[in-house]
């Protein structure tokens, strides 16, 4: 038997292996992993001043809040949002060409320029490098970079 002919032959007696979406529609939604993601974190200086930030921000209630941690819980019954203090918390570099940024939050708004000029007021600021149209990138008073974009 050639090599092609003894390939095919093997591989018509394996179980042929679902794909991804198969293995989702097979298991149901959300049954592929094995972990769920319990919060996100962010490393700041104050976290009881961030959280205030980012609870304004979001309209989410404070669930604890002291000088080492803080939580934020979401109203619509995702994961909550933490921030941790970290001595000698340095804010990474928004334009920075080395790739220095660790991560960066995404929040849909209804009005573009009303939601940057309020999240302004709470602190933000607005740097010069803008990277998209749609995307406001703003920075929080930590220092993290995060995007606002019309929900559309």
């Amino acid at each position: 038997m050639s090599d092609v002919a003894t390939e095919q032959s093997e591989r018509s007696q394996r179980p042929e292996q679902p794909q991804p979406s198969e293995r989702s529609a097979q298991t149901g939604p959300g049954e592929t992993g094995f972990a769920r993601l319990a919060m996100v974190t962010i490393d700041c200086a104050d976290p009881v001043a961030l959280a205030s930030f980012y609870g304004e921000l979001l309209g989410w209630e404070t669930r604890h809040a002291d000088e080492h941690f803080a939580i934020l819980d979401n109203p619509e019954g995702g994961s909550p949002l933490g921030f941790g203090r970290v001595s000698g918390y340095r804010p990474e570099p928004w334009t920075e060409p080395d790739g220095s940024k660790h991560f960066h939050l995404d929040f849909y708004v209804d009005d573009l320029e009303e939601s940057t000029a309020k999240a302004l007021a709470l602190g933000a600021t607005e740097p010069a490098y803008q990277h998209g149209r749609t995307l406001r990138v703003l920075i929080d008073p930590a220092g993290h970079p995060f995007g606002l974009a019309p929900l559309e």
